[in-house]
């Protein structure tokens, strides 16, 4: 995707936060984006962005999917932002809310991915992104749900990588570290009363909404994910903030048995 060349661009979540930044970019690049939103009818105009086409999704409603796919014409790159951050021991998590949780992280972005790779295997080209998050690659404790949704969307691009690249399509992961895009606010958090898990879980959770008010800008990922779609052949992995280099490098070198007494000297937990 030369910046000479004017491609179709869709962002879910564009409303706030990476998406938000992400289509925006695009935008600024001179790219057609259609950026997606539950009610895009509720966005006010001042924080409507100019160049960015606002459409209806809702990725927990399987209707809402197969009317936006039905309207969307050709598209060149897909990028799958929108989602829902949850927070809780995972002998407590309500199976509803797991459901919910994949249905809007995981399986609404593959059927999003699988609408639109017909195309542009067609066309000859396309880049679909995943936006996936660091905790894929470095699991936390009380997050188990949110990085196993996280870890999905990576290892589906990862794998379909091999099948779709011979004709012209890549798919690729952005996984960021630490972000302050106010996502901590809206974080669904379970916790039964009484929990044993009650004193560690409070502890990790001011320790994580410390570490995210501290996080790098929406404007720096959007930044790897513009350029990830640019690039000729995009790598299998984007890792952007909280020290990615190192904490990958870190990761191959030491066994995971301490990698996981670094994370939790690090939030503060017992072990």
């Amino acid at each position: 995707m030369s910046s000479t060349s004017t491609r179709t661009v869709v962002v879910t979540g564009a409303s706030s936060g990476i998406g938000r930044a992400a289509a925006a970019a695009f935008a600024a690049r001179g790219h057609k984006v259609i950026g997606t939103s539950r009610n895009p009818e509720t966005i006010p105009d001042a924080d409507r962005l100019p160049g960015i086409e606002y459409r209806a999704l809702d990725l927990t409603d399987r209707e809402s999917v197969t009317r936006f796919v039905n309207e969307l014409g050709a598209v060149d790159v897909l990028v799958n932002n929108a989602g829902e951050s949850q927070a809780g021991p995972l002998a407590e998590l309500p199976g509803d809310a797991i459901e919910r949780l994949f249905q809007l992280n995981v399986f609404g972005a593959v059927a999003l991915t699988q609408a639109v790779l017909p195309g542009m295997r067609e066309r000859g080209y396309g880049r679909v992104i995943m936006i996936g998050s660091m905790l894929g690659s470095f699991p936390m404790p009380y997050r188990s749900s949110y990085v196993a949704t996280k870890a999905a969307l990576r290892e589906f691009a990862t794998a379909a990588r091999f099948e779709e690249s011979p004709f012209g399509v890549w798919l690729t992961t952005v996984e960021p570290g630490q972000i302050d895009t106010g996502l901590r606010e809206r974080r669904t958090k379970y916790l039964d009363e009484g929990s044993p898990h009650t004193t560690d879980f409070t502890k990790f959770m001011e320790v994580l909404d410390d570490k995210q008010a501290k996080g790098i800008t929406p404007e720096r990922v959007a930044e790897t994910i513009v350029a990830a779609a640019a690039a000729g052949r995009p790598k299998p992995l984007y890792a952007v903030g909280s020290n990615a280099p190192v904490l990958f490098a870190v990761r191959r070198l030491l066994p995971r048995s301490v990698m996981e007494r670094i994370i939790a000297a690090a939030y503060g937990l017992r072990r």
